[in-house]
């Protein structure tokens, strides 16, 4: 008699993501409850149409993801989040309409503690595709480990290595959940005047350009999102545009960034194999690449061609990563060099650093 694939060994059924959908908007949680149930991994236990009854929902349901609008009568979903992220900890998507102005506020909500962001279809064109994300972005909050990320450690930036950057030099970073606050805690703990750095992180469009604004508020060196055509200087750090492959290439002495719309790789665009596949080809032995925390696989056979042609590769450890599967993906295949908790991880990209100046 064959098993049902359907059950484990011990012959029980496996267990479901048990989400609960908190929008205001009856259409709005019809439209993401229908979502979720097509796919029979997930199952809606509830929904909520303000905060306060979400708390309620919370308390009776124990779920294991909250899908949490943002603009809501008697508390804004911002406000809740803080208020669960104190004194109830767990996975929240956050699915709400961006304008321009509410691109700020899904940062700060991913900054507040939240673990994806999704924005709503504008018609019934973008459907689909917002059903295919809503499904992945709840499944990578269930895998989330919140209770093993560090958040809110001050950073200090480390001395840069000795003498003026090697233009030949590139420095690559990778993250998709978990990320943003991952990319900061790396970036803040860096000096000035390093070789240029390129950054794939799995974001909406809606978001790219905020996210690298804001990192520039807060980091030594220059951060911005990244332009088609631009060359890659010392003390300045890309970030790839939501929506977007971002690749390099070398011409005429320097590295260009060119970016594209090209099919998703591994799911994503931008995808972090795209740039560390070009990266392999034009950069080599002088990239230092890191890979963070993140659902999935994407980057790690990008990695693995990097560390192949001689460039220096690290993956952040699972005790500090958010989700642990890009990261386990790249170690497993061999890609990553070292292992680093995210708190050394810029330490460990400068030493790589001071490590090819000695050799070069």
């Amino acid at each position: 008699m064959n098993a049902d694939p359907n059950t484990n060994l011990a012959g029980a059924a496996p267990k479901k993501i048990r989400t609960l959908v908190v929008d205001d908007s009856a259409l709005a949680r019809q439209m993401v409850a229908r979502a979720l149930r097509t796919d029979p991994s997930v199952e809606v236990v509830g929904t909520a149409d303000d905060p306060y009854e979400a708390r309620e929902r919370i308390l009776e349901l124990h779920p294991d993801v909250v899908t949490l609008d943002v603009e809501m009568p008697r508390m804004d979903g911002i406000t809740f989040l803080r208020i669960l992220m104190k004194h109830h900890p767990m996975a929240v998507v956050i699915v709400s309409t961006f304008t321009q102005a509410g691109s700020a506020k899904a940062l700060e909500a991913l900054e507040a503690g939240a673990v994806e962001v999704l924005g709503k279809p504008a018609n019934s064109v973008e459907i689909p595709e917002f059903e295919a994300q809503l499904l992945q972005k709840v499944k990578s909050a269930a895998a989330a480990r919140l209770s093993r990320a560090r958040k809110g450690e001050p950073a200090a930036v480390k001395p840069a290595p000795n003498g003026v950057a090697d233009r030949r030099q590139v420095i690559l970073l990778g993250a998709s959940t978990g990320g943003t606050e991952a990319l900061k805690e790396v970036l803040t703990r860096l000096p000035d005047g390093l070789p240029p750095i390129c950054i794939v992180q799995h974001i909406p469009a809606y978001i790219s350009k905020q996210f690298a604004e804001r990192l520039n508020d807060l980091c030594a060196m220059e951060v911005r999102e990244a332009q088609e055509g631009d060359v890659l200087l010392g003390g300045l750090a890309l970030v790839a545009p939501g929506g977007y492959h971002m690749s390099l290439r070398r011409t005429m002495g320097h590295y260009q960034v060119r970016l594209d719309q090209t099919p998703p790789v591994n799911y994503q665009r931008p995808s972090v194999d795209v740039l560390f596949d070009s990266a392999a080809s034009c950069v080599g032995r002088h990239a230092i690449a890191a890979l963070l925390t993140g659902m999935g696989k994407d980057g790690a056979t990008g990695m693995k061609k990097l560390r192949e042609a001689g460039a220096l590769t690290i993956a952040q450890d699972e005790e500090t990563s958010v989700v642990f599967g890009m990261p386990r993906a790249a170690i497993e295949l061999g890609a990553a060099r070292y292992v680093y908790p995210l708190e050394d991880i810029a330490g460990g990209i400068l030493n790589c650093l001071r490590k090819r100046k000695v050799a070069t």
